[in-house]
């Protein structure tokens, strides 16, 4: 009986009896040979990164709040600077002046300790997701484009700081999580990869183009465009982290610029704006890209 139940009686594998073409099924989807080479990278990269990989999210989470530290060091060491352009080019009056920086300053010292140190992850980052806000509308820069795009960046590391510190929340108990903590866990996590990835459309439009530039913007955009659906997105990650790494060195280096070069401040605030994004990047490496991914959909499938 079980000799008569062979692949051939079921008609798997034989030849079409109606004559029509027989069916292959060692043909592999472009998408299938993407993703079989980038698991031997990820594989690599895995291997390489090993010994720093238990370092990876407290590194992450500090070069997500790096940019607010350095910005509250700059508000306090160019005090006078800052209360004189909010006062004679804001408009804005002078008791005012004293609070909104004041209150800054303190927001962004407190509420990046707390996520260094992996304290109320949630007051953190509102608190710092609230300078983002005030100093857009403070210092009148909610029209710039490029300001906007990159501080959803910035915004999407902190809400990947959320996301992480769920996750580990998730794994510190032997219980299960409740159904709503796994629902904002997932949801999150897909906001955190969407926003991202803004920097880099910013950088796709800015600045004058070259072949250079042109190949960059297509890597870049393709590696976007897999981390937001999840495809890979560990890989696509560590990929935007060394663009951007390379990048920021040879395009941001403002230590290599005079005291009083009129864009040493500007170059220095991009080099940490860029730094955070890196960090949560680093943290989509090391945590995944979440339920709500192509990744884990063909762990389900």
């Amino acid at each position: 009986m079980a000799q008569m139940r062979s692949q051939g009686s079921y008609g798997m594998g034989a030849p079409n009896p109606f004559g029509g073409p027989s069916e292959d099924k060692s043909e592999s989807s472009p998408l299938d040979a993407i993703r079989e080479q980038t698991s031997k990278i990820e594989d690599m990269l895995d291997t390489v990164s090993e010994p720093v990989r238990p370092y990876l999210p407290a590194m992450g989470r500090f070069l997500i709040v790096v940019t607010f530290l350095e910005d509250a060091l700059r508000i306090i060491t160019q005090w006078k600077d800052q209360l004189l352009y909010l006062h004679d080019y804001r408009h804005i009056p002078n008791g005012i002046t004293h609070l909104f920086l004041l209150v800054n300053v303190v927001a962004m010292i407190t509420c990046s300790t707390l996520v260094i140190i992996r304290k109320h992850s949630v007051y953190a980052v509102g608190g710092l997701i609230g300078v983002v806000i005030t100093q857009a509308l403070g210092y009148g820069l909610i029209f710039d484009l490029n300001f906007f795009l990159r501080n959803l960046s910035v915004m999407g590391g902190l809400i990947m700081v959320l996301s992480d510190s769920w996750v580990r929340k998730t794994k510190a108990f032997a219980g299960l999580p409740q159904l709503e903590e796994k629902d904002r866990k997932m949801y999150f996590q897909l906001a955190g990869r969407v926003l991202l990835i803004f920097l880099f459309i910013g950088f796709v439009f800015s600045g004058e183009w070259s072949i250079g530039r042109i190949i960059v913007s297509l890597i870049g955009f393709v590696s976007c465009v897999m981390v937001v659906v999840g495809f890979k997105a560990k890989f696509s990650a560590t990929l935007l982290v060394v663009i951007l790494s390379v990048f920021n060195l040879l395009v941001n280096n403002f230590w290599t610029l005079h005291e009083h070069h009129p864009h040493k401040d500007f170059a220095k605030y991009d080099f940490f704006q860029i730094l955070s994004i890196v960090g949560g990047l680093l943290l989509l490496v090391n945590s995944g890209p979440g339920t709500l991914s192509i990744d884990e959909k063909k762990k389900v499938y």
